[in-house]
C-alpha cells in the first residue's frame, strides 16, 4: 500500500495565489482574510504594482496581517506561482464552455484535506478580467462560489474570505475520511509535470494528423478537461508522455 506521503497539514499546505491585482489595498485585505482563517502562504503573479504589497494601502487594509504581506512572493508567471503544486482551484464567477470540472468551495475544501499529499493553489483573477482562459485551463477544477444569482458581485477578498474559511473548516475537523487512505495511491503529478505531458501529447496527435496545427479548434482543451476530472499520477503521466514518445518515434521512421 502506497500511502499518502506527508501528513502536513493543510494550513501548510494551501496557498493562496492573486493574479494581476490592480488596487493594493485588495491585496492587504486577502492578506487580513488568510490569516484569519489560519494560513499564510499569499503569492502574487504580475500586480500592477512591483511594491503592491508593501504600499501604504496594502498595509493599512491587511490591518495587522503585515507578516503575510511581507512574506508574500512575487512573480512573473502563472508557472512560477504554481512552481512544486500538484493541484490547483481556480475561483471565479464565469462559467465556461471547456472548463475544468465545477465544484463548490466546501467541496473543495473537504477533498484538500482529505488528500494529504496534495500541495495545492487556490487562484484568484483580476477585479475587473477575472482569469483568462489559458490560466483555468491549467487548473484541476474551477470554483464557483454560489452566492444570490440576482446579485453574485463578490469582491477580490471576499472571494479569498470564503474560501479561507471553508479550507480551515474542513482542516480542523477531528475525524476526516479515512477511505483516502485505502487502496494504492501514487504520488500526485505536479503542475509543469501535466503541462509538460499535453505538450508532448499535443505534438503527437501532429504527428499523426490527428490534430492540425493550423486549425486546433478545441481538442486541446477538450483533452485537458477529461484529465482535469481525475487526480493524475506521476506514473500516469509518464506512461502518457511514453504513449506519445512512441507515437513520435514511429512517426520519423
Amino acid at each position: 500500500m502506497n500511502l499518502p506521503q506527508t501528513d502536513m497539514p493543510l494550513f501548510n499546505r494551501l496557498r493562496f495565489v492573486l493574479v494581476e491585482t490592480s488596487r493594493p489595498g485588495n491585496i492587504g485585505a486577502a492578506a487580513r482574510a488568510i490569516k484569519n482563517m489560519g494560513f499564510s502562504e499569499l503569492v502574487l503573479v504580475n500586480p500592477r504594482f512591483a511594491d503592491a504589497a508593501m504600499q501604504e494601502e496594502a498595509i493599512a487594509f491587511a490591518s495587522g496581517a503585515n507578516d503575510v504581506l511581507t512574506s508574500a512572493r512575487i512573480v512573473g508567471s502563472i508557472e512560477e506561482a504554481l512552481a512544486d503544486c500538484n493541484y490547483a482551484a481556480a475561483v471565479t464567477a464565469r462559467l465556461r464552455e471547456f472548463s475544468p470540472p465545477v465544484i463548490s468551495p466546501r467541496e473543495l475544501a473537504t477533498h484538500l484535506a482529505e488528500e494529504s499529499n496534495l500541495q495545492a493553489a487556490v487562484i484568484f483573477g483580476n477585479e475587473r478580467f477575472g482569469l483568462p482562459n489559458e490560466i483555468v485551463e491549467k487548473c484541476n477544477v474551477l470554483i464557483n462560489i454560489p452566492a444570490n444569482p440576482d446579485y453574485s458581485s463578490l469582491n477580490l477578498a471576499q472571494a479569498v474570505q470564503v474560501l479561507a474559511y471553508e479550507a480551515r473548516m474542513a482542516a480542523i475537523v477531528d475525524t476526516p475520511s479515512a477511505v483516502s487512505n485505502i487502496g494504492f495511491q501514487g504520488e500526485a503529478a505536479g503542475m509543469a509535470q501535466i503541462e509538460g505531458m499535453y505538450a508532448h501529447l499535443e505534438q503527437a496527435l501532429v504527428a499523426i494528423d490527428f490534430l492540425d496545427a493550423d486549425n486546433p479548434k478545441k481538442l486541446m482543451p477538450r483533452l485537458k478537461r477529461l484529465f482535469s476530472r481525475t487526480q493524475l499520477e506521476t506514473e500516469e503521466v509518464n506512461i502518457l508522455r511514453g504513449i506519445a514518445k512512441q507515437i513520435l518515434a514511429k512517426c520519423k521512421k
